[in-house]
């Protein structure tokens, strides 16, 4: 049985689906339900490097919080993106998946596979 964290938004359908293809997988599965137990700086740059991507590439763009932060200047450090995801846990992309000291995000859920 493979053990995996999720950090999970049980509002978000692609979050749920990833989590129901855990299951299915019998999947010793750790929820961190990351908008109630924000991730330190630590954990995000550890997601950050098993991901092997650069912060701004982790953030949900789209969201209106993005915008009124000025997220999308190009000045930005990659330190201080992490921080206005710890800051504002919902700008991190969801689900990310952590299994056999890698990481994936469930967009499409399937994605998580290729970690188990």
């Amino acid at each position: 049985m493979t053990n995996v964290t999720i950090y999970h938004n049980p509002r978000c359908s692609k979050s749920r689906q990833t989590l129901a293809l855990l299951e299915e997988n019998n999947c010793n599965i750790h929820i961190v339900e990351y908008l109630k137990t924000p991730v330190s700086s630590a954990e995000l740059t550890d997601i950050l490097t098993k991901l092997d991507i650069a912060p701004r590439a982790l953030m949900r763009v789209k969201e209106t919080e993005y915008k009124e932060l000025g997220l999308a200047d190009a000045a930005l450090s990659d330190e201080q993106l992490i921080q206005a995801m710890i800051t504002t846990p919902k700008l991190i992309e969801r689900p990310i998946v952590l299994a056999n000291n890698k990481a994936a995000i469930g967009r499409p859920p399937e994605n998580v596979l290729s970690i188990l």
